[in-house]
């Protein structure tokens, strides 16, 4: 994830009229090993989520993982980003930086990592609970990850990148919450953000038009209060500015002949989390 990008790419072999990269029947099969390690690391890192533990060991556990597992952290170092993962918590956006902060019960988070595996960046976050959630987390919750399945049933090739977001937008605003307007999901594959952008809000019928052979990511952000956000001092960490909680959930899909791949889905079947109050 990343502001508004231009996903400027190294070479202009096999971009549509967009700009958006058209992979090869061979690609899907390399890139979804790295993606379904993210999702592996991320059904690991699940068991250790509970009050007490602190986000710093929770960023150690999923870099152990992904080095065991012969792959590189992708936000490691990536423009200065000091961790393995990005660790956002209660009214944080995204971007997170693990530390020595210890989670408390009721404290909602999530966990977001990108695996490069053989050249391919798997990329996936998702929501996860120190105890038991509140009602109102556990409301944002479901709204999130149901407007992230709701976007992704916009996902095939004809339909266009405005169908997404509108089909997120009208979800989430239709339950009282708001779509962050300052993050979207983007391009991947062999590198880590490309085009397109993808935007979580927008008009049926508007934007390029989706093709077989597209890697993406779709990672709404839903917040209780207000869409406004801000970064911190660090430079990374972006809030809510009203201080309300937000929510993500992340998939990598592929856009295939018959509709939409979900190349990260969780083999354990862990993708969202137990959050009864």
């Amino acid at each position: 994830m990343l502001n508004l990008i231009k996903g400027l790419l190294l070479d202009t072999n096999n971009l549509n009229k967009d700009g958006i990269r058209i992979h090869k029947e061979p690609d899907i099969s390399e890139m979804r090993k790295s993606c379904q390690l993210a999702a592996e690391t991320l059904d690991m890192i699940g068991d250790y989520v509970e009050p007490g533990v602190t986000t710093e060991r929770l960023n150690t556990l999923c870099h152990e993982f992904m080095i065991d597992n012969g792959s590189i952290p992708a936000t490691l170092g990536y423009r200065g980003f000091p961790k393995s993962c990005c660790i956002s918590l209660n009214h944080v956006v995204c971007h997170g930086i693990p530390g020595a902060k210890r989670l408390k019960e009721n404290d909602i988070l999530n966990i977001d990592v990108t695996c490069i595996l053989g050249g391919w960046f798997g990329d996936s976050s998702r929501m996860y609970v120190a105890g038991k959630a509140t009602k109102k987390a556990s409301r944002l919750i479901e709204v999130t990850h149901e407007s992230l399945m709701r976007g992704i049933s916009a996902v095939k090739p004809g339909n266009t990148f405005g169908d997404i977001g509108a089909a997120i937008q009208q979800f989430v605003e239709g339950k009282k919450m708001s779509v962050v307007r300052d993050f979207c999901g983007h391009g991947v594959g062999r590198s880590f953000h490309s085009a397109p952008n993808v935007l979580h809000f927008g008009h049926k019928n508007t934007g390029a038009v989706l093709e077989q052979g597209m890697f993406f990511t779709i990672e709404p952000m839903v917040n209780l209060g207000r869409p406004e956000t801000k970064i911190l001092s660090d430079n990374w960490t972006a809030v809510t500015k009203d201080k309300s909680l937000s929510a993500q959930f992340e998939h990598t899909v592929a856009v295939t002949a018959e509709g939409v791949e979900i190349l990260t889905l969780s083999p354990d079947e862990k993708f969202f989390p137990n959050i009864a109050t």
